[in-house]
Parts: C-alpha cells; sequence; structure tokens
C-alpha cells in the first residue's frame, strides 16, 4: 500500500467503501445459527462493534501530507470483562431499544448510512441489509452509551464478516465508521480511555510484538497454554504501552487486507511480551 494514500481523505475513504462493498459478509447465516441457540442451556450472544476512523487535519508542507487516519479505539475498564483490552466501542444487542434505533436510520433520522454505503448494503438483499442495519443501530447506540459519540457524527463505510470469539460463545458483527469531526471522549464506567492508534503504525514491522499468553488458572480444560499471538504496541507521550492483540487486531487486519492488500509481516525475530490471564478477567472486577 502507498502510506502516502491517507493524506487524500476522499480518494481513501472511497477505496474503503468499494472494498467493504464487495467484500462477502454472513451476517444472516450467522445470526440464524445464534437464534437457533436462544433454548440451550449455554445460548450463544451477538453483538456489534464499530471500528471507528478518523482524519485529523494537519499544517500542509510542501511535500509533506497534510493530514493522517487514526483508529479511535477503547481501553476496556477493570468494571468489566477482558480488563485492560483495547477494542472497538460495541456490545450486545438490546431486544427492544436497537430494533426502533434500526427504525430511525431506515427513514433517514439518524443520517449514518448515505450515498455509495447504503447502495452497496441494499444489493446485499433484504433480510442482509435489515441484519446489517440492526448490528449498525446496536453499535451507534453503543458509542453513545460509552463514549457520548454523536451518531449524527458517524458516516457508515461498510461491513466486515463477522468474527467468533474463542473464550466466550459470542459473534461479533463489526461495522465501519468514519468519525467526521473532532469529539469531546465522554467515557463511562466501562471505559478506562481512548486510544488513537495512526494506520500508518500497522504497516510499521517495530510496532508489534509477540505476545505470550497464560492463564493463571486453566479457563477451559481444553485450553493449551501459554498461547503466543502477534500484538501491536501503542505508546503515548508519557511512553505507557497499551496492547492490541486478539479479536480487535485480527479485525482491523482483515480491514487492511480486504481494502489494501495488507499482509503482516514476519515477526519471529519481535520482541516478547508475556500476559498473565487472571481469573476476573473474564467477569470484570464488581464496582
Amino acid at each position: 500500500m502507498n502510506l502516502a494514500l491517507p493524506s487524500q481523505k476522499d480518494e481513501f475513504l472511497n477505496r474503503i467503501i468499494e472494498g467493504l462493498g464487495s467484500t462477502p459478509i454472513d451476517y444472516a447465516e450467522k445470526l440464524a445459527a445464534i437464534k437457533a441457540t436462544e433454548k440451550t442451556r449455554e445460548p450463544a450472544q451477538a453483538a456489534g462493534v464499530l471500528l471507528l476512523l478518523h482524519f485529523k487535519e494537519a499544517p500542509q508542507t510542501p511535500g509533506e501530507p497534510s493530514g493522517e487516519f487514526y483508529f479511535q479505539l477503547i481501553k476496556r475498564s477493570i468494571r468489566v470483562s477482558q480488563a485492560g483490552d483495547l477494542s472497538c466501542p460495541g456490545g450486545m444487542l438490546h431486544p427492544m431499544m436497537d430494533p426502533f434505533i434500526r427504525l430511525l436510520i431506515g427513514a433517514g433520522l439518524i443520517p449514518i448510512m448515505r450515498g455509495d454505503p447504503l447502495a452497496h448494503a441494499r444489493q446485499r438483499g433484504r433480510d442482509t441489509f435489515r441484519i446489517m442495519n440492526l448490528f449498525l443501530a446496536n453499535a451507534v447506540r453503543e458509542s453513545w452509551e460509552e463514549l457520548r459519540l454523536n451518531p449524527c457524527n458517524i458516516a457508515f463505510l461498510g461491513p466486515l464478516p463477522t468474527y467468533s470469539l474463542i473464550m466466550f460463545r459470542r459473534t461479533i458483527f463489526p461495522l465501519v465508521g468514519f468519525v467526521k469531526s473532532q469529539w469531546r471522549f465522554c467515557p463511562n464506567h466501562e471505559v478506562d480511555k481512548v486510544v488513537e492508534i495512526p494506520l500508518r503504525s500497522f504497516y510499521e514491522k517495530e510496532s508489534y510484538c509477540r505476545y505470550v499468553i497464560e492463564a493463571a488458572t486453566p479457563l477451559k480444560e481444553e485450553e493449551v497454554s501459554p498461547l503466543e499471538v502477534p500484538c501491536l504496541v501503542q505508546r503515548d507521550d508519557q511512553g505507557q504501552e497499551d496492547i492490541l492483540w486478539g479479536a480487535t487486531l485480527n479485525i482491523i487486519h482483515y480491514f487492511l487486507h480486504v481494502v489494501f492488500g495488507f499482509t503482516l509481516p514476519d515477526l519471529s525475530e519481535n520482541r516478547i511480551i508475556k500476559k498473565i490471564i487472571r481469573p476476573d478477567y473474564m467477569k470484570g472486577r464488581p464496582k
């Protein structure tokens, strides 16, 4: 990928819209499979998330980019499961609120889905279009609750295929959104902070480490420990490191792959970071 392209905002966004518009998705099949488990002992869950992109303007210098794209992620607080992880804003479906918000989106009262993304979405068929709107409503509601991100400040760009979690009976329905203007972050109790990661970081080999994960106590009988996976390290102005790994990193990598042909570099020589997963990782700590 030509890393100068992200400085050309409109061309970059159009490339994303076209890439996502032609990407096969499995929303109808996955939701039907989840609904089939409703009366079982361990019903599966469905969650919508928003992969948020934002463009930050920069003073123009001859020969230099005029801005840069960032992913806006949340760092989960100790009050919720997977505390300390970076993730997309989102959460489980609400049986009453999300269908109502879907109607508002469909009527254009929440102007989040317009233009080419709307046309691409309609071409996927009536059932898939309705399900996509439902999870978009779900993710928009959660983004408002978690961050006070105004739905009118989001432009829907397109969907990504579902992603099923390993440690939870949960399937993620990811949707990509563009945050049109800068806004004030107002995290609720579920969010420790917002972490912004430049898109270019995902193309820099030195951004990555090898994450060796071990459970303090076995989470599942069949689990093999330790586990080594790629991770991306984001350092803030004070040198503190936040680690992006797991489902969210995989979703971003898939997004970059389908739109730009991204492939993960060889990380065999990169630094190793060790993580111990404790029992409260699955449930979070009480208030």
